[in-house]
């Protein structure tokens, strides 16, 4: 990216993308785009030339399109291009093996072993734990009347739960909210420290799956961590190999926290900055009720989510998408971003309205590449923000929103920082270990 500023735009000039000016507010981009070009070819910040699907009619048909495969196996671009789908150091081939970047019968196989571990129940049983984080996160600085909610609160959250999921020990999760930081702060950088972070997360997690498949009991215990049920899980006989787990113990742990930041810090700041909406939400909770906070998570989803761009896909045969053609090993790329902001399928799009009910966002995707770990997103969502609304109730930004900086990246979209202000909370509970 670069600090320029972008030209202004007409009927026949395609906004510059992927510029800070346009990380800081994609939509008037996403809107002009979704006009007079919904299937725009354009040069990544990698070199790579990709399509962009930004009407939501052709986003959903592409993400449910088999001819689009997940595997880079099928892009015509050069050895050096392939394999970036925005997760850090995922070329290495023993990470290749998970959902995102697999075909059926190999995803069919996978994801249902899988999802045998990932259950529903095994989520909602999660629930009181995610409470005792909130808690204990919102304790550290509530004395203050100031926090960073970012790295004190968004980060933090989403990394101690889905380690405690897995079954990651206490002693060792502050070694992956460090490997988790450099990728975050860093980017899908192939080099240097996030690279080191990558190969230490893999040799740990695969070094820990190889200790607990050893000392795995016959029969499972109640509250059994998710990598021994990755572990356990069978269809046929047939169970997750090593390399298998360890890959998806990866993309959980990667997928499932980054997403889950932005879902929090990009919901409290649309909260912040729309008072009205904000204010709606305090009182419902105050009532004691839930449904608008389950309705307002699925707004902030549509709104601003956290996943801009959905995950590399590549063309296996010639096909249309919203009426352009598509070459076999060409790379597409479906903008969830611009889908779910279209006026054609969402009424008055640009708007927040938390209690929004035609609410079929495409926010975790859609097909069989739905995103697995879209209920603990949820859980912690709405979790997150009933907390701070309930806990500091006149929370408010402390900096003018357009100084806000945001991590611009190809998949994902955050706040860097978001600094907020509130009144100090004296009787906080004594800081408790997490």
């Amino acid at each position: 990216m670069t600090d320029q500023p972008r030209p202004s735009t007409g009927p026949d000039r395609a906004p510059d993308l992927f510029t800070w000016e346009f990380a800081a507010d994609p939509y008037p981009a996403y809107a002009w785009l979704r006009e007079h070009a919904p299937v725009h070819r354009t040069r990544l910040p990698s070199g790579v030339e990709a399509w962009l699907v930004t009407r939501y009619a052709d986003a959903k048909q592409a993400l449910a399109d088999q001819r689009l495969s997940k595997n880079p196996a099928h892009h015509d671009e050069p050895a050096h291009a392939k394999g970036k789908t925005g997760i850090p150091g995922e070329r290495k081939a023993e990470l290749m093996t998970h959902l995102l970047n697999i075909d059926p019968p190999d995803h069919t196989r996978l994801r249902r072993l899988v999802s045998k571990a990932f259950t529903p129940r095994r989520v909602a049983e999660f629930a009181p734990r995610v409470q005792e984080l909130t808690d204990q996160l919102i304790d550290r600085f509530a004395r203050r009347g100031s926090a960073d909610l970012i790295h004190e609160f968004a980060f933090p959250l989403p990394i101690y739960a889905i380690c405690d999921m897995l079954g990651v020990p206490r002693e060792d999760q502050d070694d992956f909210r460090d490997w988790a930081g450099m990728m975050i702060r860093h980017g899908s950088g192939p080099r240097g420290g996030v690279a080191r972070s990558v190969k230490r997360m893999r040799g740990y997690l695969a070094e820990l799956i190889h200790r607990k498949r050893a000392a795995l009991p016959a029969e499972p215990a109640p509250g059994e961590d998710l990598i021994s049920a990755l572990i356990r899980a069978s269809d046929h006989g047939e169970h997750l190999t090593e390399n298998e787990a360890a890959a998806m113990a990866f993309i959980l742990l990667f997928a499932g926290f980054e997403t889950t930041v932005n879902l929090i810090g990009n919901g409290t700041f649309a909260l912040l900055t729309h008072p009205g909406q904000r204010h709606l939400l305090q009182d419902s909770l105050a009532r004691g009720e839930r449904g608008l906070l389950e309705t307002g998570v699925e707004e902030l989803l549509r709104f601003d989510g956290p996943v801009e761009l959905a995950t590399w896909r590549f063309a296996t045969e010639p096909l249309a998408i919203g009426g352009q053609d598509i070459a076999p090993g060409d790379p597409v790329l479906v903008v969830l971003a611009a889908a779910d902001r279209d006026p054609a399928r969402f009424a008055d799009p640009d708007l927040l309205d938390l209690a929004r009910r035609d609410n079929q966002h495409l926010g975790y995707g859609h097909g069989i590449h739905y995103c697995l770990g879209a209920p603990l997103a949820r859980l912690e969502g709405q979790t997150a923000l009933a907390t701070l609304l309930t806990r500091l109730p006149d929370l408010r930004l402390a900096a003018d929103p357009a100084e806000l900086r945001w991590r611009g990246g190809l998949i994902m979209r955050g706040l860097r920082t978001l600094p907020v202000e509130f009144t100090p909370v004296p009787d906080t509970a004594v800081e408790r270990q997490i």
